[in-house]
């Protein structure tokens, strides 16, 4: 039998076909970017290019399809979207390019989407650890004895998004001046530091 993987979903449409699909035994998986988690059309406001995203931000009803397919375990995983850009958000909003600096906040996102949503933190960090890593049939994503050490280390308080703080090439973010839990203070890879907040 086939596997397929859907990315991005975006509308409750396709996440009732998703849970659908699974229902009937068939091999599907899928993700939603963590925009789409937290983000409406009505945070684009008067245009604002920070929020012009691909697939296009929704309504309301769609973003709380997108949250109940994430905790009931319809939706398998949450992807950032990275897509680094600067000069390219600058342009009129039909311009500019769908993009958004993604990475640095996905932990961040996961967990205020946790707290909100009253999901064990447990379960919520395995839509980006273990789950996505089963989707792609690897071994990878989650702590135990004799595996890899790639951890993040996040015992921070609250944080305000700011473009200095993103060490990302573009600094690109509808979360600019947003507050947000858990930034991360510290990576391993292998057991062996790849990053640090200096």
């Amino acid at each position: 039998m086939a596997r397929v993987h859907l990315s991005h979903l975006s509308s409750s449409a396709g996440v009732a076909l998703v849970r659908q699909a699974k229902a009937e035994g068939l091999s599907v998986t899928c993700d939603v970017t963590i925009n789409h988690v937290h983000l409406t059309d009505m945070d684009i406001g008067y245009f604002n290019s920070q929020f012009r995203l691909d697939p296009p931000l929704r309504s309301q009803r769609e973003r709380d399809a997108i949250r109940v397919g994430l905790a009931d375990g319809t939706i398998d995983a949450i992807c950032s979207d990275h897509i680094p850009l600067n000069d390219e958000k600058l342009l009129p909003f039909a311009e500019a390019t769908p993009s958004a600096t993604g990475l640095e906040l996905l932990l961040s996102l996961t967990v205020k989407w946790a707290r909100e949503a009253g999901v064990p933190l447990a379960k919520a960090l395995t839509r980006i650890t273990t789950a996505p890593a089963g989707v792609l049939k690897l071994n990878a994503g989650r702590i135990a004895v004799g595996e890899s050490a790639d951890l993040c280390l996040d015992p921070t308080p609250e944080w305000f998004v700011e473009p200095a703080k993103l060490k990302s090439q573009g600094h690109n973010s509808p979360f600019l001046g947003y507050e947000l839990p858990a930034r991360v203070l510290m990576t391993l890879v292998s057991g062996h530091i790849a990053y640090e907040v200096r």
